[in-house]
């Protein structure tokens, strides 16, 4: 049997047309872009097309795209930079973070370097933005807001307008993990209130290991790699080159093909979340599923029962590839964070599918058809 594949959230397949761009810089034009010789000016320029390439995809200047290792190198760097070198002693985020956000923020409270506070989230998930509000109002020290633009576990959406425009009111820095929503949303950020943004070429079908971060050009940071000079300066250590090129290729296919894809894959979306409602007693749909929300994403709480409790398990003896809640924790299965906070009920067992412009209405009936036989 033929492995189904709905975890396009935790990573999505190589596009061939992205290989095909990232080949020749795997055999032939194979030199340091710091050497000064023709196969190092060559290197060098595939860098520069593919940042300008981003930038004009993202309306930013080029000069405020950098190329990362993915997203967790991103906000690493951008959260640890606004305590670090733009002053902020608060930091205000949230319980549903990607751990990539709760682990830094987790790790420079440890040292002392902050306090935090978490904004209130509705029981959908949705983070209270008046409340957001409150505590930029009444605290004192410059403060830094991280939050998800889209929950990678139950793929609610931040007003990421709204957010930057009450930390513009309140001279706060706003760092916003966009890994879940750069190459399935356009972007303007010339006309967003963010200070940084993340993105990961593997979320839309580029490779994985290569990212970008956003740096809007009035924020000056130190880098967090030392040693050479490569990124201007930002970001040391020869340059991911196939990595870089096949990002910009990744990206400008998915925004060419955005209306086509978004619609298409929201339709399978919809398509399950029927199917599941109609064919499996008591299953629940968690965060904001038809509203403000990932078109590539559904959470699914089945009732716990001896059989629901090795679902994953099954599945995967199934050739069904599903997560539960985020792939993003190597493998250990300790129960999502994201469930927890929203959705705390034991008598639950939780699925994530994620869904891409590869997959089919016939994949989810044989999907539905076996959850019928595990359950």
């Amino acid at each position: 049997m033929t492995r189904i594949y709905f975890d396009n959230a935790a990573t999505t397949s190589l596009d061939p047309a992205v290989l095909e761009t990232m080949m020749p810089y795997l055999v032939e034009k194979f030199g340091n872009p710091s050497s000064i010789y023709s196969y190092g000016r060559e290197t060098k320029m595939a860098i520069e097309q593919a940042r300008k390439s981003v930038a004009k995809i993202l309306n930013a200047h080029p000069a405020e795209i950098f190329f990362t290792s993915g997203g967790t190198e991103s906000s690493n760097t951008a959260i640890t930079a606004a305590v670090k070198d733009l002053g902020c002693t608060h930091i205000i985020t949230s319980a549903i973070e990607h751990h990539a956000t709760l682990h830094t923020v987790e790790h420079l409270a440890a040292q002392q370097l902050v306090k935090v506070s978490h904004v209130k989230l509705f029981p959908n998930g949705h983070v209270d933005l008046e409340h957001l509000g409150k505590l930029l109002a009444t605290t004192e020290e410059k403060t830094l807001v991280t939050l998800l633009h889209a929950n990678n576990e139950i793929g609610n959406m931040l007003d990421i307008h709204a957010v930057g425009n009450l930390c513009k009111l309140y001279n706060a820095v706003f760092h916003c993990d966009t890994v879940q929503t750069v190459g399935h949303f356009p972007f303007d950020l010339r006309n967003t209130p963010v200070h940084f943004i993340t993105g990961a070429a593997h979320k839309f079908h580029g490779p994985k290991g290569a990212g970008i971060l956003y740096i809007n050009e009035n924020v000056r940071i130190k880098p967090m790699i030392q040693g050479g000079g490569q990124e201007r300066n930002m970001r040391a250590g020869t340059e991911n080159i196939y990595g870089i090129v096949g990002f910009a290729k990744a990206l400008e296919l998915a925004t060419a093909a955005f209306e086509k894809d978004s619609a298409y894959i929201g339709g399978i979306k919809k398509y399950m979340h029927d199917a599941l409602k109609k064919y499996v007693a008591g299953v629940e749909f968690n965060g904001d599923v038809f509203g403000k929300s990932l078109y590539t994403l559904l959470s699914v709480s089945f009732p716990k029962t001896e059989k629901s409790e090795m679902l994953l398990f099954n599945m995967d003896i199934h050739n069904i590839c599903a997560s539960g809640g985020s792939a993003c924790t190597s493998g250990v299965e300790q129960g999502s964070h994201v469930i927890r906070a929203i959705n705390n009920n034991p008598n639950q067992v939780t699925v994530r599918f994620s869904f891409c412009k590869n997959n089919t209405e016939a994949e989810v009936d044989a999907v539905v058809a076996a959850l019928q036989e595990m359950l």
